[in-house]
């Protein structure tokens, strides 16, 4: 079967059934959607799973955004010709997923601009051309490398239409530091995952393999030499934000209803709660450890401070070595799977996943990822991809990373993204009956998961009910606060690297080289970093709701594959199916 005629059967098979004429309307808008939209993004389509255009590059130029904007504006359109009220509960849901998606695919595109002046946008493609194709087995390795060598022929136009595009005067310079870094990633991608298998190729297309990889090298050192000589000595654009454009990115890219000051106030109020657990916590650990030791009635802000820290050093001391940190993750992915299982705490798909080094062209943002199928590729391997320590770091460097990422906290990191947390989300998500739903997921759904697992499994009794690790659980929720806190202090208010960095290690326990990592991290996206926080709180209030709602018919099992059901929109969707309540608006 021919990917055109494969990808046009399961787009059938995935569509609800028809309850009426409207939904039968909107049926074919979706319908129609999911098969155009992939061919204004070939290398996203890949991703997705559609492979129509695996043999495609993307076009970088004023044209292709005016055709994205008039794609836009044409489904706008047709969406605004359906009454909304009389389409089926899931498809009114799926309606207001898609007109928010469209309004800010606009938005991103005449407002934002980020394609005139964000590099790592052209890394990030540059590197998933060919890794996208490569990295699953969603087809026969001789055709997938025939696609590669048709996608690396381009390279010379694809980066040269992005040296067009971005505008040296509008990049930060955190931004082309990054670039010069990332660029030549894709030469491991061709060296590691191309080349070795070419003798799957006869000789003519082996011949073509090898010339396609000289005519991309050169063009990524061109590029390379571009980066460094003209693009970073230029670069003079601000990274931060700004009060209007972070708004409205907010309010553009979220879908929730918490505004940027709710935020702040609840990410404040969180700080204050969560350190008193912690010392609760720590004070129990101290004690035990120390048992001769009297503990003052009032204990000063710096006497807790202190107490915290000697527990979580009692945590540090077990660390992996330089090494080990991807082999701890491998062992900590088994126990964590085990555990869900025993606890029964939501039906686990059998999709596989590996954990892998991550790719070069990655790195650089953040330690970890989940790099999970794309919604047409259902079943497909999820990678639990973790980045190796550099290679110029110092011993002092190399010592706090893994202060940071000791063994407790890397089965956290495991919780999220893994399991149960972006790998198993994602993987029962990507099974919704529409595939809309899938394609346009929310991020703040998905990360906010993520993070609320990491507290569920500590609560739970991870690691034989380890009270260090539920301290280290919620120092990593500390993160999230700190995440979104600095988040928008550094967009909005211009907080400076001083301020951000005594936040972060002093206020939230982070070791320097996390903190280090996390000020670049916020320089180089802008409210990103605040998912995970807003993410959390919606899912936590979400629970709390269905423990009151439910009283003795709740369970941890039904709420979490209630809640997993709907695929990843915005919680507040997500409330409203769970709940049987009227559908939120774009307005409310």
């Amino acid at each position: 079967m021919n990917t055109l005629i494969r990808t046009a059967v399961l787009l059938s098979a995935l569509m609800p059934a028809v309850a009426g004429a409207n939904d039968e309307t909107f049926d074919q808008l979706a319908k129609d959607y999911v098969a155009e939209f992939p061919a204004l993004h070939p290398v996203s389509a890949t991703l997705l799973g559609d492979h129509r255009f695996d043999d495609r590059l993307d076009e970088i130029n004023e044209q292709s955004r005016r055709d994205e904007v008039d794609f836009c504006k044409k489904y706008l359109a047709r969406l605004a010709k359906i009454p909304r009220n009389e389409l089926s509960r899931d498809r009114q849901v799926d309606a207001e997923l898609l007109a928010q998606q469209l309004h800010a695919t606009i938005w991103q595109i005449e407002r934002l601009k980020e394609w005139s002046s964000n590099p790592l946008v052209y890394t990030g493609l540059a590197g998933d051309a060919v890794y996208g194709l490569v990295a699953r087995e969603f087809a026969p390795e001789a055709e997938r490398l025939k696609h590669a060598a048709t996608r690396l022929e381009a390279f010379p136009r694809l980066l040269g239409q992005v040296r067009e595009a971005l505008q040296p005067n509008r990049v930060p310079k955190i931004h082309a530091e990054t670039a010069v870094k990332q660029n030549r990633g894709v030469l491991n991608i061709i060296e590691q995952m191309i080349e070795p298998r070419a003798e799957a190729l006869g000789d003519a297309d082996r011949q073509r393999l090898t010339a396609a990889i000289k005519t991309a090298r050169r063009a990524i050192d061109e590029h390379q030499q571009w980066l460094e000589d003209e693009l970073l000595p230029h670069a003079a654009g601000e990274f931060r934000l700004g009060r209007e454009l972070f708004d409205e990115k907010l309010a553009v890219t979220f879908n929730s209803r918490l505004s940027r000051d709710e935020i702040r106030q609840r990410a404040e109020t969180d700080l204050v709660r969560v350190r008193q657990r912690m010392w609760d916590i720590a004070r129990e650990v101290y004690a035990k450890r120390n048992p001769y030791t009297r503990f003052p009635k009032e204990p000063s802000e710096a006497y807790r401070q202190a107490i915290i820290r000697a527990a979580l050093e009692m945590a540090y001391a077990d660390r992996p070595a330089p090494d080990q940190v991807v082999e701890t993750a491998r062992q900590a992915l088994e126990r964590c799977t085990q555990f869900v299982r025993e606890k029964d705490l939501v039906t686990v798909p059998p999709d596989p996943v590996e954990i892998i080094i991550m790719p070069e062209f990655r790195r650089g943002v953040a330690l970890a990822y989940c790099d999970a199928p794309g919604p047409l590729d259902v079943g497909q391997k999820t990678f639990y991809a973790v980045a190796p320590l550099p290679d110029d770091w110092t011993k002092p460097q190399i010592n706090s990373f893994l202060r940071e990422y000791n063994e407790r906290s890397i089965y956290d990191l495991t919780v999220h993204e893994a399991m149960p947390g972006h790998f198993l989300q994602l993987a029962i998500a990507n099974r919704y009956p529409s595939t809309l739903r899938a394609v346009l997921a929310s991020g703040v759904f998905i990360e906010g998961w993520a993070v609320y697992t990491e507290q569920l499994m500590a609560d739970q009794g991870l690691l034989d009910g380890d009270p260090l690790m539920r301290l280290i659980a919620l120092k990593w929720y500390l993160r999230s606060i700190g995440n979104a806190l600095i988040d928008q202090a550094i967009h909005v208010e211009g907080m400076q690297r001083e301020e951000a960095m005594k936040l972060m290690i002093e206020s939230t326990f982070q070791e320097e080289r996390e903190a280090a990592a996390k000020w670049v991290r916020a320089q180089l996206t802008s409210t990103q970093l605040s998912t995970y926080f807003v993410g959390y709180q919606e899912h936590r209030d979400l629970r709390a709701e269905a423990e009151r709602r439910w009283g003795g018919d709740f369970s941890l099992k039904r709420y979490h594959d209630g809640v997993l059901s709907f695929g990843s929109p915005p919680v507040r969707f997500a409330r409203a199916l769970l709940f049987d309540l009227e559908i939120p608006t774009a307005d409310e």
